[in-house]
């Protein structure tokens, strides 16, 4: 097992990640733009979080999971630009956004650690 794969915060943002591809696939026609920004940004958290494991200098630890604190944020924009043009159901939303609301507050909490 890598050392990330231990770190709640990774299994939490493949969590969200799985549920994210599910929103994108019910996007209705017409929101290919939105859907890839939404598949970058949510691809980009997990990512980041093993990048950032596998670093041996904190600072470049932090960065990394600073920029994966960053596509989280932008993950729960897109929710609700999709909210805003009710083209997501109000549980995905919410779910999807608990999610990110948890991995947000670790990966400050991560960051501020080291």
């Amino acid at each position: 097992m890598m050392s990330y794969e231990k770190l709640d915060v990774y299994q939490l943002s493949i969590k969200y990640l799985s549920c994210s591809i599910k929103i994108i696939k019910d996007l209705p026609k017409g929101h290919a733009d939105l859907a890839n920004q939404i598949k970058r940004a949510s691809i980009s958290i997990p990512l980041n979080i093993g990048e950032g494991a596998g670093k041996r200098s904190k600072a470049y630890s932090r960065k990394y999971f600073d920029i994966a604190r960053g596509s989280a944020m932008e993950c729960a924009a897109a929710l609700d630009v999709c909210s805003v043009l009710e083209i997501l159901s109000e549980k995905d939303k919410v779910e999807s956004k608990q999610l990110l609301h948890r991995i947000v507050a670790m990966l400050t909490k991560l960051s501020h650690s080291i």
